[in-house]
């Protein structure tokens, strides 16, 4: 009997023990993950869908695997805060082993310090905002950066030579992480930022008018967008409604914009026809083809939206960061038991907010995702430094309901119809490397990026009223339609410069004169008057000193300083043997005679008594007087 009870004691200690450890293996095996999505929004809806769908696709053809990811989703609502209360909570309470999110940039502006202080990998496939894969290392960036589509956009504007843009931003974390970028991008294609319009998040209906009403004063007719969809729609219709989406105004929108303006309500599209926008290229695949029949028969009656057009780029990210994430997971292994409290790491400071200890698995889990490769459904997956390597970009033209492509960038190719990886040539400027473009009104002619605009005033330049040299600068008033006819070498060069200019600049050339004509000062005057404002420039010939540049700025001197002529230049004839002739004048002539004559004379009067060449009848005087001063040009010289 005792040995009966000492086997079933027996059986029922292992049995324990077995139970004990199967659930430490089940418990070790799975990897909590995190996910902080705005669940109210589309596309955090639409990314869980994703999600959801790759966790199942991956398990469904990697059955073997033995680590497990477990999902724990919380929902931001939207805001930065509410984001880092569920990065605290899930990094406190659930002790995740990496988070997938947050959704915004803002929102990951907060929550990766807390990732850096537990080690956990934080993974946003949707922050795109340059700065911030940089700021610690347990950030990864598995999105396109904003930052990679300033290329396509510069090189935009180089193919369609616009000299210069306006910048239309959000005031975010999103926003303006752009900006630097896209300036040094422009820079290197000879363009420049005029103008930056800042709009905050909620901005109201009248500070959009505003800013739109202040910006159709500038010349540049060229715009960029680069907000959030919802902003970037209400902005488009009041663009529509005053007048700026007619024919000479051109818009380009970023890739955030582009990728979900299928999205927008029908009234939006309409207002945004002939916009032009980049967005992340897709590579076709039957993967993708299967993968987007899924989800939408999955979503349809969640968001409707979806039905409608395109897959989101950002979905597409979602579904290839959970599988880096799950191909990461097996490359670590099955978990370590956790650690007891006596080992843990923790501040047992129950006060401290941040009091959830380092995690043991997440430098493991970075290693093993920064080195993950693979080709999925978005294109190749590959992070560099943290975030995902550049690729090409789509050129879209907002069309009707949809949109057509006009041409694909590459950073090493440029723009292309087609890319064509035999193509040697990198040539950006062409605008045959494009498809033909519909612009804003409905045309097909290529916006030349400005005009003058109605309430702009001309610029009064200054020129100086002077007598005696009147080559240089020239001012005539002609009484009969009382205006001033100004005209000189320095006038034509300033007026060529102005002409060369790639925009119109109005100006008036104004005289520097009392009401009676004559001269209103010197030259200091005139550049003090320059200074005071009264004038905005003045042309001349302003010699630049010390003094005189305390009060303005001089361009580059086009002529060197110094004691010069300049004469005009004659044209004469090189085959006429007379030539030699011209510059004696008849002064010169009379007086070369009558030199002559009284030279004859002279002579005539001091020998015609001594000497008997000199004597006979009167015409021999008189012949003798002319024939002696010829005769010395050609004969020796002797006495008669």
């Amino acid at each position: 009997m005792k040995l009966i009870l000492l086997f079933c004691a027996s059986l029922w200690l292992c049995s324990t023990f077995s139970n004990s450890q199967r659930s430490v293996h089940n418990r070790t095996s799975n990897f909590q993950v995190g996910v902080i999505l705005d669940l109210k929004s589309v596309v955090g809806s639409m990314c869980l869908s994703c999600m959801s769908i790759a966790l199942s696709d991956f398990y469904l053809i990697h059955s073997n695997y033995s680590p497990r990811l477990s999902l724990h989703v919380r929902d931001s609502q939207g805001q930065a805060i509410e984001a880092a209360a569920a990065g605290l909570n899930l990094l406190k309470d659930i002790k995740v082993d990496a988070i997938l999110g947050p959704q915004k940039s803002a929102q990951a502006n907060f929550l990766m310090d807390l990732g850096d202080r537990a080690q956990v990998p934080i993974i946003s496939f949707s922050a795109t905002s340059p700065s911030l894969h940089t700021r610690t290392p347990y950030f990864v960036q598995a999105a396109q950066g904003d930052d990679t589509q300033v290329g396509a956009i510069a090189a935009i504007v180089k193919t369609f030579q616009w000299s210069q843009v306006v910048m239309i931003f959000e005031d975010s974390e999103y926003g303006s992480g752009i900006v630097p970028y896209l300036s040094n991008a422009f820079q290197d294609v000879n363009a420049h930022i005029s103008y930056k319009s800042v709009f905050p998040v909620s901005a109201s209906d009248e500070f959009i008018l505003k800013e739109l009403y202040k910006m159709m004063t500038l010349q540049t007719r060229v715009f960029v967008v680069h907000m959030s969809h919802t902003l970037g729609a209400r902005l488009f219709l009041k663009a529509k409604e005053i007048g700026m989406m007619e024919k000479g105004y051109a818009w380009i929108i970023t890739s955030g914009l582009m990728d979900l303006a299928y999205l927008m309500d029908s009234d939006v599209a309409e207002a945004m026809q002939g916009v032009l926008g980049v967005k992340p290229l897709t590579p076709k695949s039957e993967q993708l083809r299967s993968f987007s029949n899924r989800l939408k028969k999955k979503s349809l009656e969640k968001s409707p939206g979806i039905g409608r057009a395109d897959l989101s780029v950002f979905c597409l990210w979602a579904y290839d960061t959970l599988w880096a994430l799950a191909m990461a997971a097996e490359r670590v292994g099955l978990k370590e038991p956790p650690k007891t409290l006596e080992n843990s790491t923790v501040n047992l400071n129950v006060s401290n907010l941040f009091n959830f200890g380092n995690s043991e698995v997440g430098p493991k889990l970075l290693k093993a995702i920064s080195e993950t490769k693979f080709e999925g459904l978005s294109g190749k997956f590959r992070l560099l430094n943290g975030k995902m390597e550049s690729s090409s970009y789509q050129i879209i033209n907002v069309l009707g309901n949809g949109q057509k492509e006009v041409g694909i960038w590459n950073p090493s190719l440029g723009i292309r119809r087609e890319l064509n990886w035999n193509t040697t040539t990198h040539d950006t400027s062409s605008r045959e490397n494009m498809r033909s473009i519909i612009w804003p009104g409905d045309s097909t002619v290529v916006p030349k990026g400005w005009e003058v605009p109605m309430s702009g005033k001309k610029l009064r330049i200054g020129v100086p009223v002077k007598a005696g040299f009147t080559d240089f600068v020239r001012v005539v008033k002609d009484t009969q339609v009382n205006a001033h006819i100004i005209s000189g070498f320095y006038i034509d060069v300033f007026k060529s410069v102005m002409e060369a200019l790639p925009y119109s600049v109005p100006y008036e050339l104004v005289p520097f004169e009392n009401p009676d004509g004559s001269s209103a000062g010197t030259y200091n005057d005139l550049i003090y008057q320059v200074f005071l404002q009264n004038y905005d420039a003045a042309i001349g010939d302003i010699t630049i000193t010390a003094n005189r540049s305390k009060y303005v700025d001089f361009t580059l001197p086009f002529a060197e300083g110094g004691v010069i002529s300049i004469v005009p230049i004659t044209y004469e004839d090189v085959n006429d043997i007379w030539a030699f002739l011209k510059p004696l004048k008849k002064e010169l002539w009379l007086t070369s005679i009558a030199f002559f004559f009284l030279t004859g004379l002279a002579v005539w009067i001091l020998e015609h008594r001594v000497s008997s060449a000199f004597r006979g009848p009167p015409s021999q005087h008189v012949g003798m007087i002319f024939y002696f001063p010829f005769s010395t040009l050609v004969f020796a010289h002797r006495e008669y």
